[in-house]
């Protein structure tokens, strides 16, 4: 029988077991089968839609743990008027890592032509991408409650 996980946590609580690499779409979820690094199947069934972050874990049934990383992907970094960058990219609700002296965002051919036509440089590599959580810190804009019971 596939082994299922019912929690997401912040931090560890124990050994960890293994991991698994999610892009950042990927890393929003409520029912799915995945499969860790290591070639362990599993399935997240989680009570509600989650965003879960890198560093966190999903909790097995038998108490093992798989932890989340940010899995590479195809990425911008952009450079300019970063206020002003930042601005636009937040009013198409895209998610964006803010740097000191860049923004990171998900490569999509619009939006980099918005942001050159802004005067923005655009730079495409491939890395893991962890923007700003939403507005009130946690997760993504959607917000959801990141405590849970030791219990």
């Amino acid at each position: 029988m596939t082994a299922r996980a019912l929690k997401v946590h912040s931090h560890a609580h124990g050994p960890v077991a293994g991991c698994i690499s999610l892009t950042y779409d990927a890393r929003i979820l409520r029912r799915k089968q995945l499969v860790s690094d290591d070639g362990l199947p599993f399935i997240v069934d989680l009570a509600q839609t989650t965003s879960v972050d890198a560093g966190h874990l999903f909790v097995l049934e038998d108490g093992r743990q798989i932890a989340v990383k940010a899995a590479d992907e195809a990425l911008m970094r952009v450079t300019g008027d970063l206020a002003r960058l930042a601005w636009h990219i937040g009013n198409r609700h895209a998610p964006c890592a803010i740097g000191p002296d860049a923004l990171i965002v998900q490569r999509e051919k619009v939006m980099r032509a918005m942001l050159e036509q802004l005067g923005a440089v655009v730079t495409s590599f491939e890395g893991p991408f962890t923007p700003e959580g939403g507005a009130y810190g946690h997760g993504r804009t959607m917000g959801h409650d990141h405590s849970h019971s030791h219990a």
